[in-house]
């Protein structure tokens, strides 16, 4: 075999035996903090961002100041109330779930000022990791699960890294791992994919709840859904958030966008300020109505809220299972909607809605509260007389007087107790809300039956999903009148100002504005694609609820999933997944060094010939024991039991272009030794 020349110094590695101090280097700190960093970036982004702000700047600064040597224990203390209390006094002192994560938050940004051995950096990267666990308490959404993801990763390979500093004799001085960061991802990527099959056979069959175990997210209730009630003036920070509410997927043909009014409560009582529902309809059978064509058929997929009502396109026919239409063709739920629900619905214009109104609802439906609003009710009162028992043309009439007077925007000052007044003969410009209102008081004025429907307005189509979605910002009222011989007739007083008058209008607010990066994500191929990622994360994991479960059981023969089924389910994919668990981390036991692995493979091949190397042996020791017994083989065996010391177990190595051409050389003549039998040698 040609002489090896490995440039190696003597020296001496690390064995078994061989014990590594605590000091962390400066490289598996840096490693460290970063990685920590990643576990908690995921639950920063759901935090307030004032709570956040804080905890990055503390954490930041912390690093910085404890970077060379420990801060004071006085001075740790010290950072750990004040922090601690900042938290709960941003948090408003509530003692939730965002408080309880924000709390862990503000711990681990301490943490570097007592980050210095190598049991501190392991210290810190587990409690990092439970940093993306907290995220997933606040959102489940898919951006979520894939910065969790890569977190998760990163951290696992510090903690390898750091076993790797551990193994050495000084890992202060110490080269870097000689593992590049492909191969180390492919080794954590090994150890992640030991437990994939068990934690997808949960996945798949624990048992669905109809509700989560901890009740409703803090999260949903920081997203309440349309409101019972209504006070012209405060739907503007709905008309702000661009916070998506539902996804619509039609079954054919969509209806034109402008007939796309998502009902929602209905609003017909008023004390002068407020609209408020009747709950004493909700219990009442649905009005009947008779359909203007065939209508639409659709899913609806609706966000999670804390409320109990549910919006459909108008008019919905029916009450899905699940839910019951009320009087007012409302729908709603007996329990909050604190989860992603999906229905399928079908809606029809009304050629005729509830063409009888019985007493007690016209009386509703005209009812006004004294000492309100004089202006308004006189000059109701005077169209009453000049239209004698036309309602239409009192609506006709106040419609003409809206779209040539008037004006929308966002940008309203306050109204005083006689808010309609103001409105219509002060002000004159303002948006749904003060439309609505307006209008519904100056119908009831006249005599003409008249409430509010709020809900939603439009819509925006993702043509790369086929699906229509709404935003909190498409929130609307509108009004309803009741009309002899039609029954309730939709009138939106909003959509009749002129658009040259309209100064602010919904149109400006397309996808992406007033959001992280305003108007640039309006309308493009990025925000549509990563709202379709967001759909389809929808579909297969958060909406994989109980009937979905049954449903992806039947081609195995079960078509009622009780307990002993169950249970007999799980421990059969356990026991597959546990077999796919021990097959993998006996393959994971290979080692990942060629020099390393072609010494072992030269073992084996004399243990064939009764010459085994001893677990205590050290190669130079077992190779002069060979050349006794075999002088044959001594020679060429001993230069390369010197060569695999000099490479295993030298101090100071060649640059690591040399010393992978070294290292080929070296794995080849391993191979390349084959010894025979007594006298032959191949």
């Amino acid at each position: 075999m040609a002489e090896l020349r490995l440039p190696f110094a003597a020296g001496r590695r690390a064995g078994d035996d061989a014990r590594a101090p605590e000091g962390l280097p400066p490289s598996a700190r840096r490693a460290t903090l970063l990685a920590g960093a990643s576990c908690l970036l995921p639950l920063l982004l759901q935090l307030p961002p004032s709570i956040a702000a804080l905890i990055t700047a503390v954490g930041v600064g912390i690093g910085l100041l404890s970077w060379r040597r420990p801060l004071p224990s006085a001075l740790r203390l010290l950072l750990v109330l004040g922090l601690v209390g900042a938290v709960l006094v941003l948090a408003g002192f509530s003692l939730g779930r965002d408080t309880g994560c924000a709390l862990l938050a503000a711990m681990f940004a301490l943490k570097p000022s007592e980050t210095y051995t190598l049991r501190d950096a392991r210290s810190l990267i587990g409690f990092a990791l439970f940093g993306p666990f907290a995220t997933f308490l606040l959102d489940q959404g898919p951006w979520s699960l894939v910065l969790g993801l890569a977190a998760v990763v990163l951290a696992l390979a510090t903690l390898q890294r750091l076993a790797e500093y551990e193994s050495r004799p000084d890992p202060a001085r110490a080269a870097e791992p000689a593992l590049s960061p492909g191969q180390r991802l492919l080794s954590i990527g090994r150890l992640i994919a030991i437990g994939l099959p068990l934690a997808l056979a949960v996945f798949w069959l624990f048992p669905r709840l109809s509700s989560p175990l901890w009740g409703i997210p803090d999260r949903a209730l920081a997203r309440p859904g349309l409101s019972d009630s209504m006070r012209p003036g405060e739907m503007v920070e709905l008309l702000n958030d661009e916070t998506v509410t539902l996804r619509a997927r039609f079954r054919g043909a969509a209806p034109p966008t402008s007939q796309m009014y998502w009902r929602g409560p209905v609003l017909w009582n008023f004390d002068g300020r407020e609209w408020t529902r009747s709950r004493w309809i909700q219990g009442l059978p649905a009005a009947p109505m008779r359909a203007a064509g065939n209508g639409w058929d659709y899913e609806l997929e609706v966000e999670p809220t804390d409320t109990r009502d549910f919006v459909a396109l108008d008019l919905p026919r029916a009450a899905p299972p699940g839910a019951r239409l009320t009087l007012d063709h409302n729908l709603y739920t007996r329990r909050p909607l604190s989860t992603l629900t999906r229905w399928q619905l079908h809606s029809a214009p009304p050629a005729s809605y509830e063409p009888q109104l019985r007493d007690t609802l016209r009386r509703m439906a005209l009812s006004l509260p004294e000492g309100y609003n004089p202006r308004t009710l006189a000059l109701a009162q005077r169209w009453r007389a000049e239209a004698g028992a036309d309602d239409a043309a009192i609506v006709r009439r106040a419609m003409a007087m809206i779209r040539g007077e008037f004006a929308y925007t966002l940008a309203t000052p306050l109204l005083g107790r006689h808010s309609v007044d103001e409105f219509l003969f002060d002000h004159k410009a303002g948006y749904c809300e003060h439309f609505s209102s307006a209008f519904v008081v100056l119908m009831r004025g006249a005599g003409v039956p008249a409430r509010v429907v709020t809900g939603y307005a439009g819509g925006y189509y993702n043509p790369v999903g086929n699906y229509w979605l709404v935003r909190r910002s498409d929130a609307h009222a509108w009004a309803e009148v009741w009309l002899r011989g039609r029954g309730w007739v939709r009138v939106d007083p909003t959509a009749a100002v002129a658009p040259e008058r309209i100064y602010d209008t919904l149109a400006d607010r397309q996808p992406g504005a007033g959001g992280l990066f305003g108007g640039i994500a309006a309308a493009t191929p990025l925000f549509n694609l990563s709202d379709w990622l967001r759909r389809g994360w929808n579909d297969f994991v958060l909406g994989f609820d109980a009937s979905r479960q049954q449903r992806m059981l039947q081609p195995f023969g079960v078509d009622r999933l009780d307990s002993h089924k169950l249970v007999l389910l799980f421990v059969l994919f356990a026991s597959v997944a546990g077999i796919w668990m021990v097959w993998l981390s006996s393959r994971g036991e290979r080692e990942r060094d060629p020099v390393v692995r072609a010494w072992r493979a030269l073992g084996r091949r004399y243990r064939r010939l009764g010459l085994e190397r001893q677990p205590h042996e050290p190669a130079l020791a077992w190779a002069g024991r060979v050349a006794q017994a075999r002088p044959d083989l001594g020679e060429s065996l001993l230069r390369l039991s010197q060569h695999f010391s000099d490479w295993r177990y030298a101090g100071n190595g060649p640059g690591r272009r040399e010393a992978r051409a070294l290292r080929n050389e070296l794995v080849r003549a391993l191979r390349a030794h084959r010894p025979g039998p007594s006298g032959e040698r191949r």
